[in-house]
């Protein structure tokens, strides 16, 4: 059975100096995409969990904690306290993949892990069940406005392929260079999840953009 599409504004696209306006325009979105970045393992800052805190109080979507940091393992208290409903860690950041998939399920989140464009979908297997997501970079990680990279088109069909023949619920998540035309090629790979911020926040009416994507079939 085919599954809804769900759509993840990134908050990142948004203009935060009129913010709560921004909120109410994707009011109907899935999901908020929290798009957290250190300078580290990405070449960009973002923002932190008091600026989350204040989201959590401004908007009743659930949001989702993208950790493109170095060391997960501090910031995963910090956000469960500010109030997020799923944490989505990097493969490439720990050794210990099934410890922090364990501790944020613990919490009483759900858990996501992101790869990489060039990181293969090996490693994945052991947490794979206890996954609400995995979520496939098709951008390298740090900007927003970037063109989708289409040789992730395969990795999404290899994961859906596997996923399906394990009859498992784990959403396939694609982040990087969404839009319309774009957006309709990764759900025919077998995406299910779409993390768009410049197509949904630039366009004139972000409200219908979301539903745009949330309406296309394959």
């Amino acid at each position: 059975m085919k599954r809804a599409i769900h759509v993840a504004p990134s908050i990142l696209d948004a203009d935060f100096a009129n913010l709560e306006k921004e909120l109410d325009k994707i009011a109907t979105a899935d999901w908020l995409h929290l798009d957290i970045m250190d300078g580290h393992f990405v070449p960009n800052l973002s923002f932190g969990p008091p600026v989350v805190k204040r989201l959590r109080g401004k908007t009743a979507l659930p949001m989702d904690a993208h950790l493109m940091v170095t060391n997960p393992e501090a910031l995963i208290p910090l956000f469960v306290e500010a109030g997020v409903e799923m944490i989505t860690v990097h493969l490439e950041t720990t050794p210990h993949l099934h410890r922090l998939v364990s501790w944020i399920r613990a919490e009483g989140l759900k858990a996501g892990v992101a790869l990489n464009p060039a990181t293969p979908l090996d490693g994945l297997e052991l947490v794979l069940p206890d996954l609400e997501l995995v979520l496939l970079m098709t951008v390298n990680p740090g900007y927003g406005g970037q063109k989708l990279i289409r040789g992730v088109l395969e990795k999404v069909e290899r994961l859906r392929k596997y996923l399906d023949e394990r009859d498992l619920a784990c959403r396939i998540g694609v982040d990087g260079g969404i839009n319309m035309e774009t957006a309709r090629d990764v759900i025919a790979a077998g995406a299910d999840h779409l993390v768009a911020g410049t197509y949904i926040f630039s366009s004139p009416d972000p409200a219908a953009a979301l539903q745009s994507l949330r309406n296309i079939t394959v």
